[in-house]
């Protein structure tokens, strides 16, 4: 079947409200991406893969070590500093997001991890995919500010892109 942008709007609001209600919780996932959203044939989502989730008993999470993590999609202070928050996880929204409105194309497809983290603390960003609104593509840049406290909370998220899908 073939998914229209209203289909790719729900997608990004149920994943949008289950990690607000995870923001909520003071659960950081630290692994979101498209490949952790499991969806049912009726498009109900729901996020999964919470092997790197951790419960949030300050405003940050660090971590030492040299532990794996999906680089693409992590945000520069995750992946360089490894300090997570929920902001962190509103990076990986967009990415996300970019995923979705890309039909699943892989984010900084032909740069190494090491190219991605350079390229994005000079302030490239993802281009807009050919599918995609300026409306949704300026929620993922809205993702993607380089300062966490700059970006949106996943409540902020989900009430906009509510409004979006209901036009």
């Amino acid at each position: 079947r073939e998914l229209t942008t209203h289909h790719l709007l729900s997608i990004s609001c149920q994943v949008a409200d289950g990690m607000t209600y995870l923001e909520e919780q003071h659960i950081i996932h630290r692994d979101l991406a498209a490949r952790n959203i499991l969806v049912g044939d009726d498009l109900a989502c729901k996020i999964a893969d919470f092997g790197l989730a951790r419960l949030l008993k300050d405003d940050i999470y660090s971590t030492t070590g040299s532990a794996m993590i999906p680089v693409k999609w992590t945000a520069p202070e995750a992946a360089i500093y490894q300090t997570y928050s929920p902001k962190s996880d509103v990076w990986s929204y967009g990415i996300l997001l970019y995923e979705v409105f890309s039909y699943g194309q892989c984010p900084y497809d032909g740069m190494t991890n090491q190219e991605t983290i350079q390229q994005i603390t000079r302030g490239y960003r993802l281009p807009r995919p050919n599918s995609c609104s300026p409306k949704i593509y300026s929620i993922m840049l809205e993702c993607w500010k380089a300062h966490p406290e700059d970006r949106p909370t996943f409540l902020n998220l989900r009430d906009i892109l509510q409004v979006v899908l209901d036009i």
